[in-house]
């Protein structure tokens, strides 16, 4: 695929979105089992976890369906239904740590495995039915 000359380009992901029906549940999933630091939360719209240099934004449909209410934000209605995906990056030693946690809490491992490169992925699910893959930093490169 050819980029076009003078576009530029994103140097990363600022952040990533899930759509969860019960926020409750995946604010203990990301804020408690997973540890995640929890940024904001608003009502039962969304709540914002902080991921390394990122944001993981969980948000309602139901809420983030309906047109803006606030001229200051006009964020366009926006959501998903169905499971989506994040892939979260631990080191090899983490992903073993990771999974015993994960264990502990009750929560099955969906699959677990080496890449053809080599690189080792963890995958559960959240309280929405998401998948949350855990793999090295390097699965990309």
């Amino acid at each position: 695929m050819k980029v076009a000359a003078g576009i530029p380009t994103p140097s990363g992901i600022l952040e990533a979105a899930l759509y969860v029906d019960d926020l409750p549940a995946a604010e203990t999933f990301y804020g408690e089992v997973l540890g995640l630091e929890q940024i904001q939360r608003a009502g039962d719209r969304h709540v914002f976890f902080r991921v390394g240099r990122s944001v993981l934004l969980l948000f309602n449909p139901d809420q983030t369906e309906r047109p803006p209410t606030n001229p200051d934000l006009p964020v366009p209605p926006h959501g998903a239904r169905g499971a989506g995906h994040v892939c979260l990056i631990l080191t090899r030693e983490e992903i073993s740590t990771m999974r015993k946690h994960l264990l502990d809490w009750n929560i099955p491992v969906d699959a677990e495995f080496d890449w053809p490169n080599g690189v080792r992925s963890l995958y559960v699910r959240d309280p929405a039915g998401n998948s949350v893959e855990f793999a090295e930093g390097h699965l990309w490169e």
